[in-house]
């Protein structure tokens, strides 16, 4: 019988199965589901407690001492590169994971009674269903090309929420804020991403940390350039998280229903912060200080 770490796969796939069921009825069938309130509501709320649930054991298998568990498997490939997809689970991952489905069913919960009275009760819930499965699929991506995929379905979940009400010119306007602040944010983490790709010839996160710190090493990447594309990356967190000075979308997001702001605020920021916490992504960030700390300690310039 597979672990649940082999099984994490489903905790963004229950999400995303629910909104795509939801999605589809709105378009082919809308005044039917749109009268199935209730009953929609509850199983999208089910679709994401069971992704809390398999979280739960998850965590409960990490805190036991199991180890990482990473499954990938050849997406794409061209002459001698390959690239691969899948997920990966470790001791943080499952910490997310719980986070996020917790806070998740939590603001489905509340917001059953918020938005009760709004005409667009189902299409806020399943965009809540789709957000939750966007923020999962970030929390076990095992390489950062994945992760920019599940970064922009964040962005565009969340410009979908905070003009949630798009008949109001302030919610309107806060979505449209919202949604170039981050792609200012978005752009920098891509070419980020890009350069650590041209810098190490990877995209995993472990083999970004040690090709950077090799090419360092070597010569042919300069402690300049290090520095800038891990300070390329982090611009993509420093959007979401509504950092200085990528922050001036966040008061205006207040136009969208209360519980989104919950939402974002609290998931979606500590997802995005997270991933600069994972082993390889510190190595690779860590590497072009260090180097360049190493240099000016020594009395050298640094390379170029």
């Amino acid at each position: 019988m597979p672990s649940p770490a082999e099984l994490a796969w489903l905790i963004p796939v229950l999400p995303l199965i629910g909104a795509a069921v939801v999605g589809l009825g709105l378009i082919s069938f809308n005044r039917t589901v749109n009268r199935l309130r209730k009953p929609v509501a509850l199983f999208l709320i089910t679709s994401v407690g069971a992704a809390a649930v398999l979280s739960y054991a998850v965590l409960a298998q990490q805190l036991a001492g199991a180890a990482p568990t990473e499954v990938l498997f050849n997406w794409a490939s061209a002459g001698t590169f390959n690239l691969q997809m899948g997920f990966r689970v470790d001791a943080l991952g499952a910490v997310m994971l719980s986070l996020v489905t917790t806070i998740a069913v939590l603001v489905m919960v509340y917001s059953d009674g918020y938005m009760a009275h709004d005409k667009g009760y189902v299409r806020f819930f399943t965009y809540l269903a789709l957000f939750s499965s966007s923020m999962l699929g970030l929390v076990i991506s095992p390489n950062l090309l994945e992760i920019y995929v599940f970064w922009e379905l964040v962005g565009m979940c969340s410009y979908l929420l905070v003009g949630f009400w798009y008949d109001r010119d302030g919610a309107a306007n806060a979505a449209q804020k919202a949604f170039v602040v981050n792609r200012v944010g978005d752009f920098g983490l891509l070419l980020g991403i890009l350069g650590l790709f041209w810098a190490t010839g990877s995209f995993g996160f472990e083999q970004v940390g040690t090709g950077l710190q090799a090419a360092i090493a070597n010569g042919s990447v300069s402690n300049g350039i290090a520095v800038l594309l891990c300070l390329l990356v982090f611009m993509g967190p420093m959007a979401k998280s509504a950092q200085f000075p990528l922050h001036v979308w966040l008061p205006d997001a207040m136009e969208g229903p209360t519980p989104i702001s919950a939402l974002i605020h609290a998931a979606t920021m500590v997802t995005a912060l997270s991933r600069t916490l994972r082993p390889g992504n510190r190595a690779a960030m860590r590497s072009g200080s260090e180097k360049a700390q190493a240099s000016a300690s020594a009395g050298c310039p640094p390379s170029s």
